[in-house]
């Protein structure tokens, strides 16, 4: 009962205990993939803008299955990322179609511009 009662504030247990996991392999990739995905991981959780916690776990945990594959198999950091590595992260980033904080400013948008056009006011 209890634990039903601590996800319904914090959500999912079990996406938080995977979340972890992929965290401690991502820390176990050697060098340069650790520092690599460290810094796609940052600047997703800054830039991704998905606020749905299972499409940020799924995310999390193909970025860590990709640096691992690519360190297994010796790939150089850069023909992962490729020359720019902020359109690597957006690209990756689009991928995953959860739901954005951003989402509810954008329909905001839309329908104070709809209302304005009708003559009416916020």
């Amino acid at each position: 009962m209890a634990a039903k009662w601590i996800e319904f504030l914090t959500g999912s247990l079990e996406e938080k205990k995977r979340y972890k996991e992929y965290q401690r392999r991502l820390e176990a990739l050697p060098v340069p993939y650790v520092g690599a995905a460290k810094a796609v991981q940052r600047y997703l959780m800054y830039s991704g803008g998905v606020v749905d916690g299972a499409t940020l776990v799924q995310m999390q945990g193909d970025l860590v299955e990709l640096w691992e594959r690519a360190a297994a198999d010796g790939t150089p950091v850069r023909d992962i990322v490729g020359a720019d590595p902020v359109e690597f992260a957006e690209e990756f980033a689009r991928a995953y179609t959860g739901a954005q904080w951003i989402d509810k400013e954008r329909a905001r948008l839309a329908k104070a511009i709809d209302d304005a056009e009708r003559g009416e006011s916020a």
